[in-house]
């Protein structure tokens, strides 16, 4: 049995989609569950395909009935730049997956964290997602924390700027290393790892793209894939914080979306000192660019 958490999100459809492709090639396998707060949102195969339980993958009732025999969950906690606190809204989610474990046994979970384990310190959701790995190893669950770097995909809520003014803004260095990944990736290597019954322990799983880019050797391939000028303008966590809270961001939200900037910047834990993955992440951003990025642009 594979539980999978935010299975509309961003991630989540896209591992719901690939275990889906992979238990249709078995003729059937592993049964499968999701949690999704609106099952409409779902597509028709996985309504059809997959047990689904409706409601919050914090709500400790929903999610000790989905994970009631599973082997395999995977695990995401969706971003909510709302919340009254980022550690008390990663906290809230994975209290209760703890509190699952420890009562039924869960073997195995495969989440989504992030890189700079060991170096970042007070980057906001990052150190967030950091401490939750701790706290469900602690359990003492076979666990594999998927750690990209930037996600490629975040610049898409960039797209009617890149169309309408060729430029994009990041709270980063201009002429600083940034490696990324695609959500592509991730996905692929969560679902691998979900239909796989054998590992064991815990391991982090980085996920770093081929690339050694710049923001400005990234507006240089956006120029080249969009056929116009692009160029980056750099701005400081402080802008980028003004800018959640316009767009509905908390204070603290908002804060520690800074905070994760200026320790990006200042830590460089997704920067050039970071090898490329390419068994778990072979997806170049300029392909990323042709394949999701323009679309995007032409909507």
């Amino acid at each position: 049995m594979i539980v999978i958490t935010a299975p509309t999100g961003g991630i989540g459809r896209q591992v719901l989609d690939r275990v889906l492709d992979a238990l249709d090639a078995r003729d059937g396998g592993a049964a499968l569950r999701v949690i999704a707060r609106d099952p409409g949102r779902l597509t028709a195969r996985a309504r059809e395909r997959a047990e689904v339980f409706q409601g919050s993958h914090a709500d400790p009732e929903v999610l000790a009935a989905a994970c009631e025999g599973a082997g395999q969950v995977f695990w995401l906690v969706p971003p909510a730049p709302g919340a009254d606190s980022v550690e008390g809204h990663f906290r809230d989610f994975t209290l209760p997956l703890c509190d699952v474990i420890a009562r039924q046994g869960v073997p195995r979970v495969v989440a989504v964290s992030s890189l700079g384990r060991g170096v970042a310190k007070d980057a906001g959701p990052i150190s967030a997602s950091l401490a939750m790995d701790d706290r469900i190893a602690a359990t003492g669950v076979h666990y594999r924390a998927l750690c990209p770097p930037f996600l490629m995909e975040n610049l898409l809520g960039q797209a009617a700027a890149l169309r309408d003014t060729g430029e994009f803004r990041m709270a980063y260095a201009a002429d600083r290393v940034l490696r990324t990944c695609a959500t592509a990736d991730i996905a692929a290597t969560a679902a691998r790892l979900l239909l796989d019954d054998s590992w064991t322990g815990r391991a982090d799983v980085p996920l770093v793209g081929p690339d050694d880019l710049t923001p400005e050797g990234m507006a240089g391939v956006l120029s080249d894939v969009l056929g116009r000028p692009v160029r980056v303008r750099e701005t400081t966590p402080e802008a980028y914080k003004a800018s959640a809270l316009r767009f509905g961001a908390s204070e603290s939200g908002a804060q520690g979306l800074a905070d994760m900037a200026s320790a990006m910047d200042a830590q460089g834990f997704y920067g050039a000192a970071e090898p490329s993955t390419p068994d778990t992440a072979p997806t170049s951003f300029r392909r990323w660019c042709e394949e999701v990025l323009r679309p995007a642009t032409l909507a």
